[in-house]
This record gives structure tokens, sequence and C-alpha cells, in this order.
């Protein structure tokens, strides 16, 4: 049914709501969201229906009060999402009433008394049960009631499917007015047209045209939504091609895989960089030496200065020098630490470092992310710009994971620390065993004897101190989960324990 203005929709729910209530058939209300559920609440409660309202608010009694919707006379005002996995039963859940009960009599049904309580009650209710189901059956079972068509059809369906469950009857029926998000957004002039013209306010129109009208404005939004996660899909696809990559890289480390020669290409790549970037122009009077030997000695505490540098003036030689240089420095810390010691320190070093850049690296394609849809803007695919910009980006953190490899292991020093001395023990005290021949009795008793050997005067016994015993009342000792002494049949952490 679809009304021209969203009031008179919900006075014609309110109406139906009322005439099902009279004759008994429960009936769920299912609602798009929190708002609108709190708005037929009210609606309701100034009608002075009787009814239960489920929404985030009350989720601690969510599945009670879902169990207990098929009973006569029930009104269950839900969100679509409200009371997923819990079955709607005709006539009651004899369980939760028979829980219930037994909790209202300060019984806990996991104790002795509580277990042969909740036995007996159960079958009561299990009788009572039986015969209000089939009173509901006869009534047409479950009424699902919509206040609004969702942006998915499956959400719908689901909603539908509450009723007429496992064989017994049901049936829904949904209330829809032009004011709703998804008739405003999608739906035809034509219609709207047609309901301003032709109809009053109240009068609402049911046909197939609106159905298909609806169904099309549907499959719009999913369509969208269906494109909006192919979209998101392919820009996880560049991130999880990285994470691929540095993953195995990791494993590779921790299954133990040999880096000196890697870390002797690294270390040779980038001392030759660092020459040519130095010494870029073809006159040799124009090359940063100074600047070089400062870049050097970040790598390693290079031997060479800017006067032997400018001895030469072909570069290769220089890089030759340098390199050699480096490679030696290196085959000595690896002497140093020994080969095997070398090749833990080169692995540890380098998830260090991987570890480190990687997360920097996120943070950087998330912040690239935030901001590349305005690319649009200048007449550029976001999505190709996103995946060049990311490959570029982590082009140049493989590189820094390389120079800050080799940096971290050109400088490494083997520190040995001394054992720690043996501190002087101070204040002991000594105890031991309450026997005749040793503790304080022993004590005692020959301090006693010492003094009348020297005619002294003996010491004073010492008196032991005694142990008062804690008496708790029976309210403190308690559980938290134990039945409350108030006698509300909740439990004592709900009651008096808050």
């Amino acid at each position: 049914l679809i009304y021209k203005s969203e009031d008179a929709k919900y006075e014609a729910v309110v109406d139906d709501l009322a005439e099902r209530y009279e004759t008994g058939q429960p009936v769920l209300v299912g609602t798009v969201s929190v708002a609108k559920s709190e708005r037929l609440d009210a609606l309701l409660t100034k009608r002075g229906i009787p009814h239960e309202i489920l929404n985030a608010k009350a989720h601690t009694r969510e599945a009670e009060i879902v169990a207990q919707a098929g009973r006569l006379h029930a009104i269950t005002v839900a969100t679509n999402m409200a009371g997923r996995g819990v079955d709607i039963i005709l006539g009651g859940n004899p369980e939760g009433l028979a829980g219930r009960q037994v909790r209202a009599e300060g019984l806990d049904p996991d104790v002795d008394d509580g277990k042969a309580r909740y036995q007996t009650v159960l079958e009561t209710h299990k009788a009572e049960c039986d015969a209000e189901g089939d009173k509901v059956r006869q009534l047409g079972g479950l009424y699902v009631l919509g206040t609004e068509r969702h942006e998915s059809r499956r959400i719908d369906n689901q909603l539908r499917g509450r009723s007429g469950r496992q064989g017994d009857p049901g049936e829904s029926r949904f209330y829809l007015s032009l004011e709703d998000d998804l008739m405003r957004l999608f739906a035809t002039g034509a219609m709207n047209w047609v309901m301003g013209r032709a109809l009053p306010d109240d009068v609402p129109i049911e046909a197939k045209m609106v159905t298909k009208a609806i169904e099309r404005a549907q499959t719009t939004v999913e369509a969208r939504n269906a494109e909006i996660r192919k979209n998101v899909l392919k820009y996880d696809e560049v991130m999880n091609a990285q994470r691929k990559v540095i993953y195995r890289r990791r494993n590779q480390i921790l299954e133990g895989h040999d880096l000196r020669d890697e870390a002797l290409d690294s270390l040779r790549s980038a001392l030759e960089g660092a020459v040519r970037s130095a010494c870029v122009s073809p006159a040799p009077e124009e090359w940063d030496l100074e600047g070089l030997v400062a870049q050097l000695n970040e790598f390693y505490p290079t031997r060479f200065t800017p006067d032997d540098l400018s001895a030469t003036e072909d570069l290769d030689e220089i890089v030759t020098s340098v390199v050699d240089e480096g490679v030696t420095h290196y085959e000595e810390r690896e002497a140093e630490f020994g080969p095997d010691g070398m090749r833990q320190v080169e692995r540890q070093v380098m998830l260090r470092v991987i570890d480190t850049r990687w997360r920097e690296h996120l943070y950087e394609m998330d912040y690239l992310q935030d901001g590349i849809h305005l690319r649009a803007m200048g007449q550029k695919d976001p999505l190709v710009e996103w995946q060049r910009e990311g490959f570029g980006m982590f082009a140049a953190m493989v590189d820094a994971i390389a120079e800050d490899f080799v940096k971290y292991v050109m400088h490494l020093q083997v520190v040995h620390q001394p054992p720690p001395e043996a501190e002087e023990v101070r204040d002991v005290e000594y105890s031991a065993p309450e026997d005749p021949s040793q503790g304080t009795k022993g004590l005692q008793a020959a301090a006693v004897a010492e003094a009348q050997a020297t005619g002294e005067a003996a010491p004073e016994p010492e008196e032991p101190e005694t142990m008062v015993p804690v008496v708790k009342s029976a309210e403190e000792k308690l559980g938290r989960n134990d039945p409350c002494h108030c006698g509300s049949g909740q439990k004592f952490k709900r009651c008096h324990g808050k």
C-alpha cells in the first residue's frame, strides 16, 4: 500500500495494528531505523496499544522479546536487523517463559532446586503455548508488517521470511509513502503526478505498476551498491599485491634465508648511487665531494677525504674505490661477528626495517586514498592514478628498506656486558618451624637460661598475636550471578550489586 504522505502511512499502520490486536493475531513490525521505530512506539503508546519495542536500546532483552513475539495479542516493533537467529514460535517459547518464572521466584535454573522447579513449570507452559499456538494458527499465523522498503530486496525478503516458518501460516504487507527515502530518490515523476492529482492523502493505491516501479528503484540501488563494492575491490587489489610481496619476503627471512649476497648487492648499489648523485656534473670542479664524504659516513666510517677523492677525475674510478672500501668494511664486520652471527644479525635487522617501513607505507597509502578522488577534477581516472602512484611509493619503500638495512648492518657494534655483581644482602629475617628446638620458643628458652647463668633479669616473653576471624553477612557472601537478596528475581549484579 502506498500513501501520499508519511503521516498518513503511519496512521494507517496504527489502525491496522489496532485491528490485529483486537483479534489477537501476533504482529512483527519492521522499521528501517531506530528513529522510525521510536516514532511508531510513540503513536502506539498514544493509542494505548500494548507492544514491545526492540532496537539498539533494548539489546539485553532482544532474544527474549523476539522468542515471545508469536503469542496472542503480541505486537513487536523492531528494526530490520533485530532478532536475527531467533525463531518466532507461534504461541510463545515455553523454555523462556519457564526460565523467567523461576527467576522471578528467586531461584536459579542452574541449581538443583531451580532445575526441579524449572521442569515442573516447563510442563505447564508447554501445554499453554501449544494451545495458544493453535489459536494463532486459526487467526492466520504471524503477521509481518513493513513500514518501509529497504534499499536491498534481500532484507525485505528476510523480514517477510520471519512469518510462515516450518509449515505455519503467515502473511506480510508493506506500507509505503512517497516521502520515504527510496521513493523520494528513485520513484518516477508520473507516479507523483497521479498520486497528487487523483487521490487524497489518506487513500492508498495498490497496483502492479507501483510494485514494479519499487522493484526497479531497488534494482537501481543494488546495482549502484554493487558498483561501489566492485570499485573498492579494485582499490584493494593494489594493496593486496603489495602485501603479498612484503609477507613473502618476511617468510623467506623467518625461514632462515641467507642475506649475505643481498647485503653486498644493496651496499654496492647504495654506494654507487651516492657517488653518482654527488657527481652529476661532467666538470670535476663542480662535484660535491664534501657532501659525498658526509653521505658515505652514513653508511660506514670512511677513510676517504675530499682531497683524496679530488685526486682523480675519473668517476668510475671513484665508484670502484668507494665500493671496494665498503665491501672491505663489511667483511671486517663479518669477521668480527662470525659468519653465523652475522647472518642472524642481518635477518633481525631486515625484519625490523621491513616492519617499520611497511607501517609507514600503509599510513601514506591511506592518506593518498583519502584524496585520490580529487584527480577526477583534472580529467584523470582516480583508479589509474591510485595504481600508478601506489606502485611508485612501493618502489620507493623497497629502496628505502635496502638502504636502511645497509646502514644498520654496517654500524652495528658488539657490546660485551660484564656479569652483574652480587648485591650485598641486607635486612634478612630468620624463619623456621615452631618446634621445641627451633623457632621463637626455643630462642626465648635459651635467653632465659643465659640470663639465669649470668644472674641478670630474664627477658619477658612476647605474647603471640591473635588472629581475629572475619565474619561476612549473607548479603556479602552473594556472588555476582546469584539471585539478589531483595527477592526481585534479578541477578545480584543487575540489582543491588550495581
